[in-house]
């Protein structure tokens, strides 16, 4: 049996580590004041500009800030640092509040509740149409391999196991959760998406928005 865990779950966060309270700090900065330099990062923080040049270091290493060259009217470029795409999704976003709000307001209108369905249905041909191409001239082995990869850039923490009879996928966390709670329309078109991405049935065994421990699917080999 093979047994796989990869994308940004298989690291801990910078919050975690051991200096993980002054690289915190340079987050925290730079996403409330915007771009900085070291020096304005060191001076902030009450540290040597070396010091704060190692953590400046770490945190590029590992993908939360970036370099960005500011050119001046006058004198040479200035060097900034800024928050990446993936720093800022370190911070608090409440999504999930949102698309449940708008939900109920469709669910509690008799004249629109049924667009909630088309809602769903929709977003599943969005990902479907964005996904072929990946599936395009592959076995069912490199197939779920690949959904598995999608999954977990989606934040869904996917474990992929294998044996002689097929394939399991876990799925240890939903980031749509919560939608998924109150409107079981996003379990039944996930599990539609990945019978036409992998053109073959799927069978999903355990789920989390039903109180289970993980979302399970089994895919038979042919």
């Amino acid at each position: 049996m093979d047994s796989t865990i990869g994308g940004p779950y298989a690291q801990q966060p910078p919050f975690g580590m051991a200096e993980g309270s002054t690289r915190q700090a340079v987050l925290m900065l730079l996403k409330t004041r915007g771009r900085m330099k070291a020096g304005e990062l060191a001076k902030q923080l009450g540290i040597t500009e070396m010091a704060v040049r190692r953590h400046l270091s770490s945190l590029e290493r590992d993908g939360y800030i970036e370099l960005a060259i500011v050119r001046q009217p006058m004198g040479r470029p200035t060097h900034m640092y800024t928050l990446t795409e993936q720093a800022e999704r370190l911070f608090p976003k409440n999504y999930n509040a949102l698309a449940l709000d708008l939900l109920e307001e469709l669910a509690g209108d008799p004249d629109t509740e049924a667009l909630i369905d088309r809602l769903f249905e929709g977003r599943k041909r969005k990902l479907q149409s964005r996904y072929a191409a990946r599936m395009e001239g592959k076995t069912l082995d490199e197939k779920v391999a690949e959904l598995a990869a999608i999954q977990n850039d989606g934040g869904y923490m996917v474990q992929l196991d294998t044996d002689a009879e097929g394939f399991t996928i876990h799925e240890y966390n939903c980031p749509i959760a919560q939608v998924a709670g109150r409107y079981q329309q996003a379990c039944t078109c996930e599990l539609e998406l990945f019978e036409q991405l992998l053109d073959t049935g799927v069978e999903r065994t355990e789920c989390l928005a039903k109180g289970g421990g993980r979302c399970t699917y089994r895919i038979a080999k042919s």
